[in-house]
């Protein structure tokens, strides 16, 4: 597919500077760019690459104003970031989807499975499950017995969607992905660990995407819910009985303990852990590594470390820390010096 600049401004409701005519058909960085690529500059420490590159066409802030000369067609829009992303969404979106049904696929007699769908050689769909219209199901992957998937939802190879769980419409669930596997329920005996039977399910809502080994467990009764909007990366852990507010984000390796409520847009960095049956504010922001032991009551709050705080008080605390050791030398010194002042006195 190619494109030139003056159709790519249309489609972002951008200004072009330079040639209307500059074609591109594919996507590069500015620091990587080809003549017949369309890169981007939104952050201001790469702007030198701009006055080099080789891409055809650079997606520019309107605020850009350049130093010297550049070869070439920049295309200014309110926020370059933006516009790419809205790109590669149109991009994707026109790439030929395959459809059809494997004979190496097996699809159970009672299940249904809607039009337009692609069924890969070796995937399963169990006993009355249901796939909605425009699926894609990868090979390997598993939509076990009575559970439930809705249309234009892509299963990734190897993603296995456990019994009676459903996942909505316009997902994305990546490689190695689970959904609804037992929540880790166990009660001490004298014989080691009693199994809790989990009979509950796991629901995902429409429009969630979830990352490469991700998992969302059943519930031990009712339901887990990951609600619409949800975006999980790679290695996140959500436990039985959680329910995810609607366009949370959780970056990789973030695990969230049984029963713990979060709410609305929230955003988590690289490896928060939240304790069990907490109740987490709309809006709430953890830094990276944060342990969260208790709720979070207060609406858009900022937190950072384990156990974390404030992510102000944090960093100001950081400091703090980094300089413990002389401040302790110092303190032990003036210990020193007031009891010396102590003994002078006294032999007064």
């Amino acid at each position: 597919m190619e494109f030139t600049a003056q159709m790519i401004a249309g489609l972002i409701e951008g200004t072009i500077v330079g040639n209307p005519e500059a074609k591109v058909n594919n996507f590069a960085k500015i620091e990587e760019g080809r003549p017949g690529c369309i890169s981007f500059l939104a952050n201001e420490k790469y702007e030198h690459y701009i006055y080099e590159t080789e891409s055809s066409v650079v997606l520019v802030n309107n605020s850009f104003e350049p130093k010297s000369e550049i070869k070439a067609t920049l295309i200014k829009v309110a926020d370059a970031r933006e516009a790419v992303g809205k790109l590669l969404a149109i991009y994707d979106s026109m790439k030929p989807k395959k459809q059809g049904i494997s004979e190496l696929a097996f699809i159970d007699p009672t299940a249904e499975v809607g039009e337009g769908c692609y069924i890969a050689p070796f995937a399963v769909v169990e006993a009355k499950a249901k796939v909605g219209r425009g699926c894609q199901i990868m090979s390997h992957a598993v939509v076990c017995e009575n559970a439930k998937v809705g249309d234009n939802t892509i299963l990734y190879p190897n993603v296995t969607i456990y019994h009676d769980c459903k996942v909505g419409s316009r997902c994305i669930l990546h490689s190695g992905c689970v959904i609804g596997a037992d929540g880790f329920g166990f009660t001490p005996s004298e014989n080691g660990y009693d199994k809790i039977p989990q009979i509950g399910i796991a629901i995902i809502e429409d429009d969630v995407e979830i990352g490469a080994n991700t998992c969302v467990d059943r519930a031990v009764m009712g339901e887990t819910i990951v609600h619409s909007g949800v975006k999980l990366d790679n290695l996140v852990q959500i436990a039985h009985n959680d329910v995810i507010g609607s366009h949370t984000v959780m970056s990789a390796q973030v695990g969230i303990a049984g029963s713990t409520k979060i709410g609305e847009w929230c955003m988590f960095g690289g490896q928060v852990g939240i304790a069990g049956h907490a109740t987490i504010a709309n809006r709430t922001m953890a830094g990276a590594q944060s342990g969260i032991p208790n709720n979070i009551k207060k609406e858009g709050t900022a937190i950072q470390g384990s156990p974390a705080i404030d992510g102000k008080n944090f960093w100001r605390s950081s400091v703090v820390f980094k300089n413990l050791p002389e401040l302790n030398t110092t303190v032990q010194q003036l210990k020193k010096e007031v009891e010396e002042l102590k003994k002078q006195i006294n032999n007064k």
